[in-house]
């Protein structure tokens, strides 16, 4: 089957391109969309609690042997822990790009078994729980009672009740996290009753042991003659607090009931009171939703803005449901932008084709190739699992000036044989098509196979590069495909030689354009016989290209991804350690009050307790902040950075807080910020006041560095405490165990988990503790008492020395190391890629031996995939000369090709250094199809030029004829890709700036390549066909 088979039946063309317009429909309407595909590693979260324990504690008894258990898991890369002052202890588990999220999470699941019998028996009991953690949020809902007529607690319950069950049960939704505590029945406990009747807390948990189970208690009759049988039916856990009050602990001598409300307050209460949330200054909770891996974001959302609709019909009056931040808004107007793009840049393309062709019906011929080559793309996105994002939605703008490439090769040389005096459409068709079929072929190879080597790239980079790469590479398959196809049928149908009479618009305008084009092929002509006549200037042009590339290359700032206006805020506020949860709240309403009048803000939420950036802690808070939409914001002022500058303004005179604004990070997944994170590690064991020493001193040196806007740590160790010892000698004296003083301590302060409760059709538990008034300050300590062997109640502080320390709100660990995590943004005018450079100087200057660095979150991804990038390009270049060689028999004519390519990078580089960006991911891709295009380009000259080579012309006149010939097909699909980036180079709104970074490098190569290409790629032919004729030995074909 030949090019000719499909000239001849023009039928079976066109039913190839409908089948493929076809199947790329229906695989459309299967793609899941999402903001990026799934680039964060996946990650296995193992959380634990250990009620009234400190930090340090914590860490020594849970996190270290869970640690020792868990490290070296398969595929793990490392890993990251907290431990905090409220008893939680947190363990991140990162593993390798590609893992399987679920087998990650059996394998930590198994190594914990190891360490189970190492837990305190109270973590135990709590339970420790592996989750394989959903990074990807998609939308953040707010429920508040705008008149205060529900507190924050019932709230929070109200949603786990009634709200999480329905939007769990929705396809996709991984994880539906609540802020606010679960309702937990609570034993208040008066520790001078406990006293008076020689009780302790031990004997309050037994009571609820003993009496509050449930019990399998058989039947009656069974396996009997009797007529019936009898189910025996205790009555279970208790459900009411009446039901524990009269809880009955034990008989008194004179035959009174002792009952557990004689001795404590029972209450339903909340299972922690480390937590306070607002909703726009109102009391509220917010509830964050995840979706599951390879799920569509915008169908998860609909679904969920529907159930949210229906939830709403039934809330009590009072309750006030909100969005406070949703992916979709971003995303969708992202698409939409991206949409718009598509259809200018496919409309300026297809003004470019006319304007060479002068012809409508030699038009619709590429339009058509455009068409099919990008709806055929989503069948091999579905086929390879990807999904629409915008990462491969960038790859479908970026090609379309590339798939029109092979259609106007086809249309021109049709043209050509029309211009030449060929009357028959048919006879120019198949004329047309056997000069460029091996030029076709060669071109789209060469293009494809600059990403294919990408494709095998690992991590967040190789992520990218693979959906982005091969995304484009398929398209210029099937636009080859077309061209092969298509393309040859409708020319002999439809294309007509150029009326002669003149009188026509078209015809008028086709004899100007020829005529003026003529002239331009005389003066480019003159300019190429003036550089073949001086080789000198195109050896000093090379490297001057080459060193300037070098250079930039070296010079430009860089990045990951360009930062967006994601249309959120986050604000962290850190009050001074040890600082009570309501004077947090205060500052907090303070700050509420200075930034509730911001006009870009539409709605926010306030909470206490925690912070993004500061963690868990009573001196923690945070406000997620919604931002009006963009279509709202376009006035001076209005962007997300004016915002974040006006909220510093507003709240700079507030001293009793650290105030960080910052907003979310790019790519889901990789930590709440979008700056830079490191975690300085302590490797030689000393102690943690020496660490957060030296680490002070790196925060001193990074905030003194120009890269760095701020650089912080939520680290202190100035938390007050005081340090427990038992005089153990003084406890056994009066007939104490040493072991039981610490168990009154820990029930009375620390506070236990007794027993469980049924309740609204859900399990919760029994917390068995002092009442808070009785725990207020350590005089409280000489109303607790112990009992000795004799049965006497002793007061507990003569057995306690207290002595005044300070210490750390949490502790952490990065792979196995204590550790300390800092943050920080770029300053303005640098890059992320700047500020990794100047941790990387600062650290190698102030860290001593024994003490050493690590990346984390995107700055770790960031940092590892800098050496990769050069990398790749080498073997992109090296892929494109092993195919050229093969093609052309040669190892110098590819030279030719290659020597031209540092051009258009060359320019690619300038442009982005004179709009001011990045060398970010987006760049990169832009550079590698550039590297691809550029060769494309070239091929069809040296093509061209070899073939008249074959035929016995000189190579001066055969190089001058190929650069004749091939001009207009060149500028043609240089003007028609330069003009199709045209709408991104000028892009405003949402995603802009990733639009830009591609636009501009694009442009800039493209315009820079194509001149230098057209110039330079004679000469070369002529330097390497000569040493190839002269090198090589002339070979006879018998």
């Amino acid at each position: 089957m030949t090019i000719k088979t499909f000239i001849d039946r023009p039928i079976l063309s066109c039913v190839i391109s409908v089948a493929i317009v076809l199947l790329g429909l229906i695989s459309l309407l299967g793609l899941p969309v999402e903001q990026f595909p799934e680039i964060a590693p996946p990650t296995v979260s193992v959380r634990a609690n250990y009620a009234g324990a400190n930090a340090e504690t914590v860490q020594k008894s849970v996190v270290v042997p869970i640690e020792e258990a868990i490290n070296g898991v398969e595929d793990m890369i490392y890993m990251v822990s907290s431990a905090t002052n409220t008893g939680s202890a947190s363990i991140q588990v990162y593993f390798k790009q590609g893992t399987d999220g679920d087998m990650a999470m059996v394998n930590v699941q198994n190594r914990l078994a190891s360490a189970q019998g190492l837990l305190p028996a109270e973590v135990t009991r709590s339970g420790v729980s592996v989750r394989k953690r959903q990074t990807s949020r998609i939308k953040t809902l707010a429920l508040y009672s705008p008149d205060g007529t529900f507190d924050q607690k019932f709230l929070s319950n109200y949603m786990k009740i009634n709200i999480e069950p329905r939007l769990s049960r929705i396809a996709g939704v991984g994880e539906v996290d609540i802020h606010g505590a679960d309702y937990s029945l609570r034993v208040w406990l008066d520790p001078g009753k406990m006293a008076q009747y020689g009780l302790m807390p031990s004997d309050i948990r037994r009571v609820l042991e003993e009496q509050n189970l449930e019990s399998p208690t058989g039947t009656l009759g069974a396996e009997s003659d009797n007529t019936f049988r009898y189910t025996l039916k205790y009555r279970g856990r208790y459900e009411n607090e009446s039901d524990f009050e009269n809880l009955v602990i034990r008989a008194q001598p004179d035959g009174s009931v002792l009952k557990l409300k004689d001795v404590a307050e029972i209450e339903l209460g909340a299972r922690s009171y480390e937590y306070l949330g607002a909703v726009n200054g109102k009391p509220g909770t917010t509830c964050m939703i995840s979706q599951t891996a390879g799920s569509n974001a915008n169908e998860i959302i609909e679904a969920i803005d529907k159930e949210v609709d229906n939830i709403r019909q039934s809330l009590p009056k009072g309750m006030v449901m909100v969005d406070l931040m949703s992916t979709k808004d971003f995303l969708d107007a992202s698409i939409d932008n991206v949409i718009k793009t598509l259809v200018e840049a496919i409309f300026l393309v297809v003004l470019v084709v006319y304007i060479f062709l002068q012809s409508f019906r030699a038009t619709i011929i590429p339009t058509l190739s455009i068409v099919v080559s990008l709806i055929g793309t989503f069948i091999f996105l579905n086929v390879a699992g990807f999904s629409l994002n915008l990462i491969t939605l960038f790859a479908l703008v970026l090609v379309i000036g590339t798939v029109v490439d092979d259609a106007i090769v086809v249309v021109e040389a049709v043209q050509a044989k029309f211009d030449e005096g060929v009357k028959s459409a048919y006879d120019a068709t198949v004329e047309g098509m056997s000069g460029i079929t091996a030029a076709l072929l060669t071109t789209t190879v060469v293009f494809m196979a600059v990403f294919i080597p990408v494709s095998f790239m690992g991590g967040t980079t190789g992520t990218f590069y693979t959906q982005f790469g091969l995304t484009m590479a398929v398209a210029v398959g099937i636009s080859l495909l077309s061209a092969m196809t298509l393309s040859p049928a409708l020319c002999a149908l439809f294309m007509t030689p150029h009326d002669s009479d003149g009188k026509s618009f078209s015809s008028r305008f086709h004899v100007a354009f020829d005529a003026g084009f003529g002239r331009l092929v005389g003066k480019y002509s003159s300019g190429v016989r003036f550089m073949i006549s001086r080789r000198w200037l195109t050896a000093l042009l090379i490297l001057l290209a080459g060193g300037s590339l070098y250079y930039m290359m070296m010079t430009t700032k860089t990045g990951l991804v360009p930062q967006e206006d994601m249309g959120s805020i986050n604000i962290d506020v850190m009050t001074p350690p040890g600082t009570n949860l309501d004077e947090t709240m205060r500052i907090m309403k303070e700050i509420d009050r200075r930034i509730e009048d911001i006009p870009q803000l539409m709605v926010y939420s306030r909470t206490a307790g925690m912070g993004m950036m500061s963690g868990t802690g009573s001196s923690s808070g945070m406000f997620n902040v919604r931002l009006k939409n963009w279509d709202e914001r376009t006035a001076d002022g209005d962007d997300i950075d004016s915002v974040i500058d006006e909220i510093y303004r507003r709240t700079s005179d507030i001293t009793g807080a650290r105030i960080i604004v910052f907003t979310r990070g790019m790519i889901p997944g990789y930590g709440a910020s979008n700056g830079f994170e490191i975690h300085v590690q302590d490797q030689k064991g000393g102690t943690i006041e020496d660490l957060h020493h030296i680490t002070r001193q790196v925060i001193e040196a990074l905030n003194n560095r120009p890269e760095i806007a701020r650089a912080t740590t939520s680290f202190d160790t100035k938390y007050p405490q005081y340090l427990v010892e038992v005089d153990a000698s003084a406890a056994l004296r009066n007939g104490v165990q040493p072991g039981d003083v610490l168990e009154a301590l820990s029930g009375y302060i620390g506070g236990s988990y007794a027993s469980n409760i049924n309740r609204f059709s859900k399990l919760y538990r029994v917390m068995v503790q002092a009442a808070p008034e009785f725990r207020l300050d350590t005089k409280s300590l000489s109303n607790i008492f112990v009992r000795n062997s004799s049965g006497e109640m002793t007061p507990i502080n003569q057995y306690l020395k207290l002595t005044r320390v300070y210490g750390a709100q949490s502790l952490s660990r990065f792979n196995l190391f204590s550790s300390i995590q800092v943050n920080g943004t770029p300053a303005s005018g640098y890059s992320s890629g700047e500020a990794i450079e100047a941790v990387r100087e600062v650290c190698a200057e102030l860290l001593p031996a024994g003490y050493g660095y690590e990346f984390g979150g995107m700055s770790r991804e960031e940092a590892s995939s800098a050496g990769s990038t050069v990398f790749i390009f080498v073997v992109c270049v090296v892929f494109i000369y092993l195919i050229l060689c093969a093609l052309y028999e040669s190892i110098f004519i590819p030279w030719a090709v290659l020597l031209s390519v540092p051009f258009g990078l060359m320019g690619s580089f300038l442009f982005a250094r004179m709009f001011g960006l990045e060398n970010n991911i987006y760049l990169q891709i832009g550079l590698l199809m550039l590297i691809g295009l550029l060769a494309k380009t070239a091929i069809l000259m040296t093509e061209y030029a070899s073939e008249r080579r074959r035929a016995g012309m000189s190579i001066v006149d055969a190089v001058t004829s190929a650069a004749r010939a091939r001009l207009r097909p060149i500028l043609m699909t240089s003007l028609s890709m330069i003009f199709g980036m045209i709408p991104l180079v000028f892009a405003s709104g949402v995603g802009a700036n990733g639009n830009i970074s591609i636009g501009v490098g694009t442009v800039g190569g493209m315009l820079i390549g194509t001149v230098a290409l057209l110039f330079i790629v004679p000469v070369l032919f002529i330097v390497f066909q000569t040493i190839e004729e002269r090198v090589m030995p002339k070979r006879i074909k018998k």
